[in-house]
């Protein structure tokens, strides 16, 4: 490795790791990443990384200009990623209860994991806490790039989801789903 590419690892990564870790503010976190890109906590509640969890891929969309933003908002709010789980770049999760990933999970560049719809949909309560439920990704699960999964949903363990899939609603085990609400296209072998 030559002098030119430590410089560019130093200013356009380890600074930007850095950075972000230290704009981070959610102190109930439990667990260390292996970062290979900047990764923002954040909220009141709680983070948990099992081991072997890596946040970032070299080789992929968004190294350089993204970061990963996870979001245990309210003091009840509760993030847990299991083992040897990757996450490539871009990618977020916003829990007002509880986002919970299993192990051996992949998960593409620019997914989302929301498990709240922000704000109610009634015009006279959009300023007020809405609706939250559980998201559930069971072990072994691959997330393709693109992917949104909305409050509610769970993904059962061995399932694969399609790039730019909308999921809605749960995806059982097994089976690979896509589109825009996600659907089950078909069976895998066990």
């Amino acid at each position: 490795m030559g002098l030119f590419y430590k410089i560019k690892q130093l200013l356009f990564v380890e600074l930007r790791v850095l950075k972000f870790k230290l704009l981070s503010d959610c102190k109930n976190t439990v667990g260390k990443p292996n970062l290979y890109h900047p990764l923002l906590l954040k909220g009141k509640g709680s983070i948990s990384f099992g081991n072997n969890v890596q946040i970032g891929v070299v080789a992929s969309p968004n190294y350089f200009s993204h970061y990963a933003y996870l979001e245990a908002r309210n003091e009840n709010s509760v993030i847990q990623i299991g083992n040897n789980v990757s996450i490539n770049n871009a990618f977020s999760a916003v829990a007002f209860s509880k986002i919970r990933i299993g192990d051996n999970v992949l998960i593409g560049t620019n997914c989302s994991l929301m498990d709240n719809d922000a704000h109610h949909l009634a015009s006279n309560k959009r300023h007020e806490s809405s609706i939250s439920k559980e998201i559930v990704i069971e072990n072994n699960v691959f997330i393709g790039s693109n992917v949104t999964i909305l409050k509610g949903v769970t993904i059962g363990e061995n399932t694969v989801i399609g790039n730019g899939s909308v999921v809605t609603k749960s995806i059982p085990k097994n089976v690979i789903a896509a589109g825009n609400p996600a659907h089950v296209i078909r069976e895998l072998p066990c």
